[in-house]
């Protein structure tokens, strides 16, 4: 099957070469602000919209698979669009490069976050980004509605999907389970069955792709013990392991897991500097789930300063991010095969469906969180929802959110220029009121 080795671009209105998908990619990682649901349509702005390299059915099965896996989506469908384009190198490159701007700006702030215990001016820096982002999350999410709700009973699964997670704090791998199964029970009689096979050479080579991948993910269990290195370096790579593992629905699902592990078990870190970590992931590029570079940073740094922080950065960004090219690159070919079983596309479809829920839920926490200072999560009985304070407005971002509606949809800015633009005005007026 040539799409387990050198996937064929047929679903692809041009043909890029590496070189311009290298440079979109790592465009598309330095402006990846506010986290899944923004660097999802960011995405489908740039890979769909902009230069047609892939369709919105092809972009939207892909992103139900990878709603699918553990780890962060966002970065697993950058590697899955990149390996579609270019192969192997061409996935590599792709979650490479989404991750490591924002990996590299963590870092940083780390190092001056245990160093001086101060981001005043790194917040404001950042303070009017978010506002820009949820223009761009909006826009998305009217265009991936319009494509995957094409029928009655999808737009009640995304219902189901958004009031499940919102209302009802319902998993989202429950979700994803229930939305498959009923795609897959009641799917329409099949018009066109064009079945693509899968071949032994095929299996072999997923198989060689989970044992290399696999090898790759332990090696720094065996450098650690060889090498003598110390406890802590152990013990975040053990962790962040098994957290890879278990992140299934987004950072999201996971972040009060471990946030309760690494606060209440281990002591790496106190309440305050948690919550310091998991704000600071929100407005800077990249995967939500790279707190974790954070957090290992200050778990190590307390242990025996700077070096062995950046150390300790380096291996839960191994240990985090290592899994995620597994799971691409041993299953993701098989997605070509789902999609031509008339049952099972039409469970894919249905995960589609869900995944717009999970998207507009990601959409309203966001935008509540952006818009107002406190955002809380009350219960009545078996629903919760999350309640804003109207007090708390914070009306210097209701008026960037508002000129960014005004440069995105009437002055048809690009993204680049808002972003520069309202995070200038953002940062200036955040210091000065």
């Amino acid at each position: 099957m040539a799409a387990m080795t050198d996937p064929q671009n047929t679903d692809f209105e041009s043909s890029p070469s590496l070189g311009d998908t290298t440079r979109v990619w790592l465009k598309i990682g330095v402006l990846s602000f506010g986290g899944p649901a923004a660097q999802i349509a960011l995405m489908h702005k740039e890979v769909v919209d902009d230069r047609r390299w892939l369709s919105g059915e092809k972009f939207l099965s892909a992103l139900s698979f990878c709603m699918l896996l553990p780890g962060p989506e966002a970065m697993q469908l950058a590697t899955y669009i990149g390996w579609r384009l270019h192969g192997t190198l061409g996935g590599l490159l792709a979650g490479l490069l989404f991750v490591m701007p924002g990996a590299a700006v963590i870092l940083a702030l780390a190092i001056i976050y245990g160093t001086f215990g101060d981001l005043q001016l790194i917040a404001a820096a950042f303070y009017g980004i978010k506002a820009a982002v949820l223009v761009v999350v909006i826009e998305a999410l009217v265009k991936v509605t319009k494509r995957a709700l094409v029928g009655r009973v999808h737009r009640w699964i995304a219902g189901f999907a958004f009031a499940g997670i919102f209302f009802l704090a319902i998993p989202f791998p429950i979700i994803v389970l229930f939305s498959a199964i009923m795609g897959f029970i009641f799917s329409p009689p099949s018009v066109e069955y064009k079945p693509v096979g899968v071949t032994g050479i095929a299996h072999i080579q997923s198989l060689r792709a989970v044992a290399f991948w696999l090898g790759v993910w332990i090696l720094p269990f065996f450098a650690l013990h060889t090498l003598g290195a110390p406890d802590i370096l152990t013990e975040i790579a053990s962790f962040f392991s098994r957290l890879a593992i278990v992140t299934f629905g987004g950072a999201y699902a996971v972040l009060a897991y471990m946030t309760q592990d690494i606060v209440v078990q281990f002591g790496w870190l106190s309440a305050g500097e948690m919550i310091d970590a998991l704000g600071l992931a929100e407005t800077t590029p990249g995967p939500l789930i790279l707190v974790t570079e954070f957090v290992s940073f200050l778990a190590a740094f307390k242990e025996g300063g700077v070096w062995l922080g950046v150390l300790g950065a380096l291996v839960a960004l191994w240990v985090t991010f290592i899994p995620c090219f597994l799971w691409i690159f041993a299953g993701a070919p098989y997605l070509e095969w789902i999609s031509s079983q008339p049952k099972l596309k039409n469970a894919l479809s249905f995960v589609s469906a869900a995944v717009v829920g999970v998207i507009l839920n990601l959409s309203v926490w966001f935008g509540l969180h952006v818009l107002f200072s406190k955002v809380e999560q009350s219960a009545f009985g078996l629903f919760s929802i999350w309640i804003p304070d109207l007090s708390s407005v914070e009306w210097l971002a209701v008026c960037l959110f508002g000129l960014s509606c005004i440069m995105v949809f009437k002055w048809q800015w690009s993204i680049l220029n808002v972003l520069i633009s309202i995070s200038i005005l953002g940062a200036v007026f955040s210091l000065v009121l």
